[in-house]
C-alpha cells in the first residue's frame, strides 16, 4: 500500500463495485466521497423476459451476443424463478457467444462458459467488428440490450448481414439517490472541495446531469468537472462525458477497462498535479 493520494478528495459514483473502487482508492490514501446513484432491478415487465428464455431454451438462437455481465446474471435469475435456468445454461453452452467487454466475459466464467467471440473494443462498434469476421446469414443472433439504448446500430447491421435478430432486456435502472446528496457533490467540485472523480458507468454521467438540469446547476457542474481531474473506465463512459463537453483526462491505458488500471492512472494523473 502506498499514500500517494493522501489528502486527495475523491468522488465515487455507485457502482456495481462500489466496495472495491473505495478500498482500493483509500488504500492509497485518498479521503473517497461515495455518492449512490443508480440502483439495477429486474426489468418490470417480465413476460417478454420469461418468453425470450423460453425460445431460447429450445435453441431458438445460433448466436448470442452479451452486452453486459449484468444482464447474463439478470437472465439467470429470471430463469432460475422459471425453472428454467439449466436448460438455459445448456442452450447457452450450445450457441456461440460473443461479448462486449470484459464484465460479460466473467459472468460467463461463473458458470463454466467462455466468449467464443470477444470484441476487441467494449463498444457496439467493436461487437460489430468482431461479427463482421464471421458469416451470419441465415443465423438466429440473440441480442441482450441494456436501459438507455435500444442499439438500432447493432440490429441494422445484423439485418444487413442476413441475420435474424431476438432481443431481450432483463434490467432497469433506478435512480435511487436523494437528489440533494448529488447537488451537495456539485456543489462541492464547484467550490474546489473535490480534487478528482471516478466514473465507471455511463448512467452515472446521465445522473449528474439530469440532477443539475432539474435543479438549475449546470454551470456548477461544467466549472466543477473543469477544474478536478476526471477519470473514466472507458470509452463508453468517456464518449458519454464528451458527449456533455467535458473533458476525460484520465482513462485506463492498452484497453485494460478494470477498476485497478484506473485507480492506477487516476494516482498517477494527481501525483504530477495533471489538470490538461
Amino acid at each position: 500500500m502506498t499514500e500517494e493520494l493522501s489528502g486527495r478528495r475523491i468522488v465515487v459514483p455507485e457502482t456495481r463495485e462500489l466496495g472495491q473502487l473505495l478500498r482500493m482508492l483509500e488504500e492509497r490514501g485518498a479521503d473517497t466521497v461515495p455518492c449512490p446513484m443508480i440502483a439495477i432491478r429486474d426489468t418490470p415487465d417480465i413476460g417478454p423476459v420469461e418468453a425470450w428464455l423460453r425460445r431460447f431454451a429450445k435453441g431458438s438462437c445460433d448466436d448470442l451476443v452479451l452486452m453486459t455481465g449484468e444482464g447474463l446474471r439478470r437472465l439467470r435469475g429470471f430463469a432460475r424463478r422459471i425453472d428454467l435456468e439449466p436448460a438455459f445454461i445448456d442452450a447457452l453452452r450450445l450457441a456461440r457467444k460473443i461479448t462486449r467487454g470484459p464484465k460479460p466475459v466473467r459472468a460467463l466464467r461463473e458458470i463454466g462458459l467462455a466468449a467464443d467471440v470477444p470484441a476487441g473494443e467494449p463498444t457496439t462498434e467493436g461487437v460489430i467488428a468482431a461479427l463482421e469476421r464471421h458469416d451470419l446469414t441465415g443465423r438466429r443472433v440473440g441480442l441482450q440490450l441494456y436501459p438507455g439504448t435500444a442499439n438500432e446500430r447493432l440490429l441494422q447491421f445484423l439485418e444487413s448481414a442476413g441475420a435474424e435478430a431476438d432481443s431481450v432486456l432483463p434490467y432497469v435502472y433506478a435512480s435511487e439517490a436523494d437528489d440533494s446528496r448529488v447537488i451537495a457533490v456539485i456543489d462541492e467540485m464547484a467550490a474546489g472541495q473535490i480534487d478528482a472523480i471516478a466514473f465507471t458507468s455511463a448512467p452515472q454521467v446521465r445522473r449528474f446531469r439530469d440532477v443539475a438540469r432539474a435543479f438549475g446547476r449546470e454551470a456548477e457542474l461544467r466549472q466543477g468537472l473543469e477544474r478536478i481531474v476526471v477519470a473514466a473506465v472507458g470509452p463508453i463512459v468517456a464518449a458519454e462525458l464528451d458527449a456533455m463537453g467535458v473533458q476525460v483526462n484520465v482513462t485506463p491505458r492498452d484497453n485494460t477497462f478494470f477498476m485497478k488500471p484506473l485507480v492506477r492512472e487516476l494516482a498517477a494523473a494527481l501525483a504530477k498535479g495533471r489538470k490538461d
